[in-house]
């Protein structure tokens, strides 16, 4: 009986010293939570990669000049389509497969030689990929490669436009990107325009 009084006026003492001492401590380990993915930290951007004028004006004014050669007002290969059953924290990844593609198969080919600025928009578009190289999904892949490979379809469809189509997309893609993995802006930043 001793016993239990003595641990029941020291009670409000342990109390405190757990809510001052242990909990912050647990609160700022940097050690994963149980059964969190650290594949989502892999898929992230410095916001600071798409702030940056130079590149963004690069990419904005390639795609403006291809669009202007651009015959098909129909179809569109970046857009929300490219999201149908895709789960936000598998976004980024999807974007990443975009991105490798029409560095590899559309801004690397012969069109390089036919617009200008390709070769440094694909330098930096090529880096983004670089950075999200650990970038793993999570779940089921089947959506994203059926997402991907319908997108790929329609640009093969297309023919001899579906690079010119991609290179005037490249605004959407660099917006699809940066929607898609790039960190939230620290409140106070900047805000982005309409």
């Amino acid at each position: 009986m001793a016993s239990l009084q003595t641990l029941s006026k020291s009670f409000p003492g342990w109390v405190f010293f757990c809510c001052c001492c242990c909990l912050p401590l647990l609160l700022t380990s940097s050690l994963p939570l149980k059964g969190a993915s650290t594949a989502h930290h892999a898929c992230r951007l410095r916001k600071i990669n798409f702030q940056q004028p130079y590149i963004r004006n690069r990419t904005y004014t390639l795609a403006k000049t291809a669009s202007a050669s651009d015959k098909d007002t129909d179809n569109r290969l970046i857009g929300q389509q490219l999201f149908v059953n895709i789960r936000e924290n598998n976004r980024c990844y999807l974007m990443k497969r975009v991105v490798e593609f029409v560095v590899k198969d559309v801004l690397l080919t012969e069109v390089k030689n036919q617009y200008p600025h390709v070769e440094e928009v694909a330098q930096f578009l090529a880096s983004l990929t670089s950075e999200l190289s650990s970038c793993k999904f999570s779940g089921k892949k089947e959506h994203i490669e059926k997402n991907l490979e319908q997108m790929k379809n329609k640009m093969e469809q297309l023919g001899e436009n579906g690079k010119t189509k991609a290179i005037g997309e490249l605004d959407l893609l660099f917006d699809y990107t940066e929607n898609a993995c790039a960190d939230a802006p620290k409140k106070g930043g900047n805000k982005k325009k309409n």
